[in-house]
């Protein structure tokens, strides 16, 4: 396992934390490994219950490693092209891992989180802000379109006029106007994101977590889905919910008026 990349766990609460703080956190070859095998992992491992994306040191993540690109610069055209396709489609298990598994992923972020970073951000089913973070789809400043899911998820949340401007353009935005523009959820001043990210991931973690799960699912199904089909899945997935021990205990709960004890199963 290479240090580019932090694995904790807590309470039901799984950190990952990008590990390059003296470059941003720029994503090398070796986090970029290390998060595909831990996040595919997670998905998997029934003792997580929520997922945290952090950043270590001031930064969440600056991007890809652009000083690194240089040596391919040289290269011919075709090679070029063929190497970074490859590379890219890498990360993309990763990318839909972190929708399709079935548990809560919160990015926490603080100072920049610029291309890829800002990407990684997105991909994520909700994020907290420093109040001094910033963010920059900064691919279009060497020459480049975005990866890693920004292009599918910002149109998404912003809209496709707004979306347009934030890649063509790169412009650097603020985590208040980031809050605006609904792309993430809670801005916190910066000395508390640590307790505020604890909090809000230890809520999710002690919740009904297969109701979370097909939450997200339906919430995803949405956009490709008809309204006859969505209905059908709502239907389905409320029926997994009442065969779960959690949603007993809800309605027992409810009925007794005290606060239900979810154990995720």
């Amino acid at each position: 396992m290479t240090d580019h990349l932090l694995v904790s766990q807590e309470d039901g609460v799984a950190y990952l934390t990008l590990n390059r703080p003296e470059v941003r956190n720029a994503l090398s070859i070796e986090m970029r490994t290390a998060m595909i095998e831990e996040v595919m992992r997670i998905e998997q491992d029934p003792s997580v219950r929520c997922v945290v994306l952090q950043g270590a040191g001031g930064h969440f993540m600056a991007g890809g490693d652009v000083k690194s690109f240089k040596e391919f610069a040289e290269m011919p055209p075709a090679a070029r092209r063929t190497y970074f396709e490859k590379r890219i489609h890498t990360i993309h298990p990763m990318i839909i891992a972190l929708q399709r598994m079935p548990k809560p992923v919160i990015a926490s972020v603080r100072g920049g989180a610029a291309g890829a970073g800002l990407s990684f951000m997105l991909a994520c089913d909700m994020a907290i802000a420093a109040d001094d973070a910033f963010f920059k789809l900064s691919y279009s400043a060497i020459g480049a379109s975005p990866d890693a899911s920004g292009s599918y998820y910002l149109p998404r949340l912003v809209g496709v006029r707004k979306a347009m401007e934030i890649a063509m353009l790169g412009d650097r935005f603020e985590a208040a106007e980031a809050k605006e523009l609904g792309l993430v959820n809670w801005v916190v001043p910066a000395a508390d994101l640590e307790e505020e990210t604890s909090k809000l991931a230890n809520r999710l973690a002690n919740s009904a977590t297969v109701a979370l799960g097909n939450i997200k699912e339906l919430i995803h199904a949405s956009h490709g889905n008809s309204l006859e089909a969505q209905l059908a899945m709502e239907a389905a997935k409320f029926g997994e919910c009442a065969a779960s021990d959690d949603w007993a205990e809800g309605v027992f709960a409810f009925n007794e008026k005290r606060k239900p004890v979810f154990t995720g199963k």
